[in-house]
Order: structure tokens, then sequence, then C-alpha cells
């Protein structure tokens, strides 16, 4: 009994620190807007789309992803997104695939 307890709780405990993937991330939140530039939003993997974006800084960016700019809602489709996914989030549909 005491094995069959010991391994569940350890099943539990990796299905829990399971961290999404930056793709899994995008895949969940951002593509339906980035993926085909809905409302304006810059196509993924576009570096040209994304270059005058960047240049306001990565805290400009993290802050409109945060708390929404233009026509992208606070924190876009990533409700549960820390600044840190953000910011690799952004960094990965910003540059070429």
């Amino acid at each position: 009994m005491k094995g069959w307890v010991a391994g569940l709780a350890m099943v539990l405990t990796v299905g829990a620190a399971h961290a999404a993937t930056v793709e899994e991330r995008y895949a969940s939140s951002c593509t339906f807007c980035h993926s085909n530039g809905a409302a304006g939003a810059p196509k993924s993997h576009d570096e040209a789309a994304w270059k005058p974006r960047l240049e306001k800084g990565m805290d400009t960016m993290v802050k409109h992803a945060r708390e929404g700019f233009n026509a992208m809602p606070p924190k876009g489709m990533c409700n549960d997104c820390s600044d840190e996914e953000y910011r690799a989030l952004i960094e990965y549909m910003s540059k070429a695939k």
C-alpha cells in the first residue's frame, strides 16, 4: 500500500510540475490572432512586422501584453502567464522560423 501511495504522489507531483513550453503556450493562447494577423496583430515569425514594436523595448511589450494594447485584450488569451512567459512568447513570435 505504501508503494502505491508513493507512486501516486510522484505522478501527481510530476503532473503538477509540468510547465508549458513556449510552443504550447503559443498554441493555446497567441496563435488565434498572431498566426493570421487578426485585428492588426503582428504575424508570428514575421521579423519585419515585429521590428517597430520591439524597438519600444521588451518592458513595453510585456506591459502591452499584460494590460492590453489597441485590439489586444489584457493578458491576450493567456490569463495565467507570468511576465517571463510573456517575454518568451514575444521572443518566440518575433523571430523567423
